[in-house]
């Protein structure tokens, strides 16, 4: 399989990907963007800074010169990307998955991100063989230290905070490096730390709080202390997943709509992007303060695209990806984590209390099933569903009165994966059995 993926490049070390590789990359991004200058950073992997080596000596090959930013999260890099006036930017990581990954994500200017076919694909074709030839003499790595401005930036959301306490899960990942020196900056903020210290083999668990059971510690934590609530980290911090003061996990559709009204309060008909998984919730929140709501098809490329198209003042993804405008477009788990402090420090209810309402009608999470024939499964569907509201921006959603569902394609299994919402958890279990036996196949695990 290839390590060029939808929307990053990413392998294993050194199977998949090597020096050789990394150094081609580089030269690759350089002739794609026409690049002077380029944003480097890492997250904490125990292969970072050899590929971060090879990377470089292939950017710096083509004459351009590259502005390193040492150990950082990914939102600091494209913070960087922008702030800096970069061509573009490369950051080093390979986000959750397992140690023996590592890989690369791509953005233009301002932060831009590449996807498969706006530029991975190209430099896919560009790196094979032995690459780009170098040209244009040496370039050269200048150090340039991003932490300071990216938290003076990342501040500005949080408003006046409260005394809280606040049970943070970096995981052992990048989170670990950048949240003690933001919370820093919040004296009145208790933290209750769980694996800050940086470990790229993840020794307590995968940095991935999609899963539940790598957010199984810090509910007890949260628990156990009375926090007011807590927030996990992927590995490289751009996204993260809460939970409320009881411990209770937040569905990254509900804190959208918990956090769109903060934008539209201040910018009346503001537009807020969510993606085709999301709760009906969304929509009728963001109607509810004012704001329009556009639905966008899965993935971060493709909504920071609508976002920054429809000049949008916030984005929320199911994975825990939250876009800003303000920031350059770019997500952010810390400029969230603020967010959620300036809800909470605006109201005299604890999170949960806030939540409650939204949790007005019931998901399935997603379900994976094994089909070979995917593209004709989802003609299928829209045959069987002819009567409901079809939606075709992300292989298919359809919409009934009192319940909703979407299917659509994995980009690199033989996977269809399934959603569905209804105003009734038995309205939700019997569609959801419904739908179960249309798609056939096997079924996988159930998420979230």
């Amino acid at each position: 399989m290839s390590i060029f993926k939808a929307y990053d490049i990413r392998g294993i070390v050194p199977a998949e990907l090597n020096e050789g590789v990394a150094e081609k990359v580089g030269r690759s991004v350089v002739k794609l963007l026409n690049a002077r200058t380029l944003v480097v950073g890492r997250d904490m992997r125990a292969s970072a800074e050899v590929l971060f080596d090879a990377l470089t000596k292939g950017i710096t090959s083509m004459g351009a010169e590259v502005i390193d930013i040492g150990l950082c999260s990914t939102p600091m890099s494209y913070f960087a990307d922008a702030r800096f006036g970069a061509d573009g930017s490369v950051m080093i990581t390979a986000s959750h998955n397992p140690s023996q990954y590592n890989g690369f994500k791509i953005c233009r200017e301002d932060a831009i991100p590449l996807s498969y076919e706006t530029g991975i694909g190209e430099i896919e074709r560009l790196s094979a063989g032995e690459g780009p030839k170098p040209a244009g003499g040496a370039g050269r790595v200048s150090r340039r230290d991003a932490m300071g401005e990216y938290l003076e930036h990342v501040l500005r959301f949080a408003g006046e905070v409260r005394p809280m306490t606040v049970a943070v899960d970096a995981g052992n990942a990048i989170a670990g490096y950048v949240i003690p020196k933001l919370l820093a900056a919040l004296p009145q903020v208790k933290v209750v730390p769980l694996y800050f210290e940086l470990d790229g083999s993840f020794p307590n668990h995968e940095p991935n709080p999609l899963k539940e059971e790598n957010m199984r510690d810090l509910r007890k934590k949260v628990k156990e202390t009375g926090a007011d609530f807590g927030v996990a980290f992927d590995g490289d911090a751009d996204r993260a997943a809460f939970v409320d003061d009881r411990g209770e996990l937040i569905a990254a559709d509900l804190l959208t709509a918990l956090l769109a009204p903060v934008f539209l309060k201040r910018e009346k008909g503001g537009t807020v992007i969510y993606d085709v998984r999301s709760s009906r919730v969304v929509r009728e929140e963001v109607e509810r303060a004012g704001g329009r709501a556009i639905m966008s098809r899965v993935g971060h490329s493709y909504m920071k695209t609508l976002l920054r198209r429809e000049k949008g003042v916030f984005g929320g993804e199911l994975a825990g990806h939250f876009y800003f405008r303000d920031n350059a477009y770019a997500d952010s788990g810390d400029i969230t984590l603020m967010l959620v402090m300036k809800v909470l420090s605006e109201s005299s209810k604890p999170l949960s209390a806030l939540v409650a309402p939204l949790r007005r009608f019931h998901a399935s999470g997603e379900i994976n099933f094994h089909v070979d024939d995917k593209d004709g499964k989802i003609e299928e569907l829209a045959r069987l569903h002819a009567d409901g509201e079809i939606n075709r921006i992300d292989g298919i959603r359809v919409d009934y009165p009192d319940w909703w569902f979407n299917v659509r394609k994995s980009n690199t299994e033989p996977l269809l994966r399934l959603v569905l919402e209804a105003d009734s958890r038995e309205k939700m279990e019997r569609m959801r059995d419904k739908l179960a036996g249309e798609i056939g196949g096997r079924p996988e695990e159930r998420g979230h």
